[in-house]
C-alpha cells in the first residue's frame, strides 16, 4: 500500500459483512462527506494560534462549527462550559427512537485541543487534535443515525479542552465535574509515528525566584547580594544532580529573569522549571530533591529564594489495552502500520493533563503520523500540522477512533473488560504511589 492510500472498507470483507462492519463503513463514509468542512476547521485554527486560555478564535470556530453542523440544531452546544475558552456539545439519538423505560444512555466522549505554543504556533498539531475530536464524534452520529431501529441508548459528547500547554485546561474540567458522567473518552495527538499508546509520564512545573540586592558592579560589588548567581548555581546543582537521576526522570528548565544592566547587581532573577517522572511517587521524589538545588544556592549567594509550584500536576497516562487492542484493529483495517508493542512501552513520551483524565475515565490517547519526520515543538511541524498531506493521516485517524466508539458501543463485553483494566490499572497506581 503506498504512502497516504487508504485501505478501502468493504462491509463484504470485515466480518461476513456484519451489521457493525457496515456501521464503521459508514462512519467513515460519513468523516469523508464532512473532510472539507473539517480541513477548513483545522486551517482556521491553525493560521491563528492562540496560548493557552486565550484561545478565543479557536474556540469561536468550533463552537460554530458544531451549532451549524447539519442537520440543524443537531447538537447542543453550551458555549463556554465551566471555563471561558471550553464548550461541551452533545448529540444523542432523537425522542421518537427512545425506548420506554429510558436506560442510562452509554456517554462518549471526544475531545479537542486547540492551544498553541509561543512563537512558533501550532508546532503540536493540536488543530488536528481538535479536527480529530470533532470528525470522530460526527462519525459516530452519522453511523448512528442509519440504523433502521433504534440503537442502544447512547450519548456522544465533544468536549473542548484548552490550555493543555500550560495550565491544564482538562485538570480544570475535572474538578468543574465535566468528566463525571463519562464512561469512555477519546482524543488522538499528532507524532512521527503510529502508536496505540505512549507511556506519557507525570510533569510538575516550578517557578523559582531569587531575592537579593542591588549594587554597583564596579565601585562597590560587595554591599550586592548577586540573585544572578543564585539562578546560575541552581542551574548548575540541577546539571551536577543529573548523574543520580533515574534514566526515567526527566529535567529542563530556563532563566527567566538574571538582570537588567552590566554595571547593576542583579537583584532579582526567576526559573521556571518542569520535572517528569514516570509515576506521581517518583515525581515528588525528584521533586523534593530538586528543590534542594534550589535552596543550596539561595544559601551560597545569601539570596531568599521563593520556589512555586504550577496550578496543577500533569498525571502519568494510564493504558487501557483492551481499548487501545480495539483502536488498533480497526486501524488495521484502514492501513495504519503500528509501531511494535515494546517500542511503543519503552519509547519517548511526554506529558498530557489527558492523564489525569485517565484517573477519572477510561480512554485511549492514540499518537498518529502526519506525513512529516518533523519532530514536535519545532517550526517544522507547525508547517506539517498546516498541510494538505497531514489531512489524509488525521482523518484515517478519526475514522478508527469513531470505529472503535462504535465497537464500544455495540460489544458490550469489550465495554466491561474496558471498565475492568481501568479499575485495575487504578488500583495498581494507587498501590504503587501509597508504597514506601
Amino acid at each position: 500500500m503506498r504512502p497516504g492510500e487508504e485501505r478501502p472498507l468493504e462491509g463484504g470483507a470485515c466480518d461476513g459483512g456484519s451489521e457493525l462492519e457496515l456501521l464503521k463503513l459508514r462512519a467513515a463514509e460519513c468523516i469523508n462527506e464532512a473532510a472539507e468542512r473539517l480541513g477548513a476547521l483545522s486551517r482556521a485554527i491553525w493560521s491563528q494560534p492562540e496560548l493557552a486560555y486565550e484561545e478565543h478564535h479557536a474556540h469561536r470556530v468550533l463552537t460554530h462549527f458544531f451549532e451549524r453542523e447539519p442537520p440543524a440544531a443537531s447538537w447542543a452546544v453550551q458555549p463556554h462550559y465551566q471555563l471561558p475558552t471550553a464548550f461541551r456539545a452533545e448529540w444523542e439519538p432523537p425522542e421518537a427512537w427512545a425506548q420506554s423505560p429510558a436506560p442510562r444512555p452509554l456517554h462518549l466522549g471526544f475531545l479537542c485541543e486547540y492551544d498553541a505554543l509561543p512563537v512558533i504556533g501550532h508546532a503540536c498539531g493540536h488543530n488536528l487534535i481538535a479536527e480529530v475530536g470533532a470528525a470522530a464524534a460526527l462519525g459516530v452520529r452519522g453511523a448512528l443515525e442509519c440504523l433502521p431501529r433504534p440503537p442502544p441508548p447512547v450519548k456522544v459528547i465533544v468536549l473542548g479542552t484548552p490550555a493543555e500547554e500550560d495550565g491544564g485546561g482538562k485538570i480544570d474540567l475535572i474538578e468543574a465535574g465535566a468528566f463525571k458522567n463519562l464512561d469512555v473518552v477519546f482524543m488522538a495527538h499528532p507524532s512521527q509515528e503510529n502508536a496505540a499508546y505512549l507511556p506519557d509520564v507525570a510533569e510538575h512545573d516550578v517557578t523559582v525566584k531569587y531575592y537579593g540586592k542591588a549594587s554597583h558592579s564596579a565601585a562597590y560589588p560587595w554591599e550586592g547580594l548577586n540573585a544572578l548567581d543564585a539562578a546560575v548555581l541552581a542551574y548548575n546543582n540541577l546539571s551536577v544532580f543529573r548523574q543520580q537521576m533515574k534514566p526515567t526522570w526527566r529535567v529542563h528548565g530556563i532563566i527567566k529573569n538574571g538582570g537588567v544592566k552590566p554595571n547593576i547587581i542583579p537583584s532579582y532573577s526567576e526559573l521556571i522549571y518542569y520535572f517528569r517522572a514516570p509515576s506521581m511517587k517518583e515525581l515528588q521524589v525528584l521533586t523534593r530533591k530538586a528543590e534542594d538545588c534550589f535552596r543550596a544556592a539561595a544559601l551560597a549567594s545569601g539570596c531568599t529564594v521563593e520556589i512555586k509550584g504550577g496550578a496543577h500536576d500533569y498525571y502519568n497516562v494510564l493504558p487501557n489495552k483492551s481499548l487501545w487492542k480495539a483502536y488498533m484493529e480497526n486501524g488495521k483495517k484502514l492501513g495504519i502500520e503500528f509501531i511494535s508493542e515494546d517500542t511503543m512501552l519503552n519509547g519517548p513520551s511526554g506529558s498530557t493533563d489527558f492523564g489525569n483524565v485517565t484517573f477519572v475515565v477510561p480512554g485511549i490517547h492514540p499518537y498518529f503520523y502526519i506525513g512529516s519526520n518533523a519532530l514536535n515543538h519545532t517550526e517544522q511541524y507547525t508547517e506539517a500540522a498546516g498541510s494538505q498531506e497531514a489531512q489524509f493521516y488525521t482523518l484515517r485517524t478519526a475514522k478508527a477512533l469513531a470505529m472503535t466508539a462504535l465497537d464500544v458501543i455495540f460489544k458490550p463485553e469489550l465495554l466491561e473488560r474496558i471498565r475492568e483494566d481501568f479499575k485495575l490499572k487504578l488500583q495498581e497506581e494507587q498501590f504503587t504511589n501509597a508504597v514506601e
